[in-house]
């Protein structure tokens, strides 16, 4: 029986992204059954530029998408961020050592098979519609998610 791991991803920043995808995509490069929930500010990670929109939302939901980053390469870092000079020195320095962007570990995960779970509450209450985020992600609430988790064998939350 395959090995389980649920990621919970909580936090909006670059470098917590990073951190989470790169365990997700070991760990389907290990043959696990890989899962994340994303929730609240994890949500900007599968935001998908080309399909924000405006329609039926309040105002508050058009002000918040507007203020908030648009998909991944828009998050900012949770430290040392520098009004994104911090960030940009990060992507330098990755770049520098050959390592791949956030996007690319996205987009690997999501090729692997990576299994996205939405927060339905979530994305209420921040306003974003389904088909602002990315194709593979299946809304659910919280008792879902943790029929999931219960079962997995390594649980973590970032």
């Amino acid at each position: 029986m395959k090995k389980k791991l649920n990621l919970i991803m909580f936090s909006g920043d670059y470098d917590k992204a990073l951190a989470a995808l790169i365990l997700a995509n070991s760990g389907k490069e290990l043959d696990m059954d890989v899962s994340m929930f994303f929730a609240f500010w994890g949500l900007f990670l599968l935001r998908s530029p080309e399909h924000i929109t405006s329609e039926s939302k309040t105002s508050y939901e058009k002000i918040f998408g507007a203020m908030t980053p648009k998909g991944p390469e828009d998050l900012p870092l949770s430290k040392m961020n520098f009004s994104g000079l911090g960030k940009r020195m990060l992507l330098d320095m990755m770049e520098d050592d050959h390592a791949p962007p956030l996007e690319a570990f996205l987009k690997g995960a999501r090729k692997k098979g990576v299994k996205f779970y939405g927060c339905k509450l979530s994305m209420e209450v921040m306003g974003f519609k389904e088909e602002e985020l990315i194709p593979e992600l299946e809304v659910v609430d919280a008792k879902e998610y943790l029929k999931n988790a219960i079962e997995s064998d390594i649980q973590l939350f970032i």
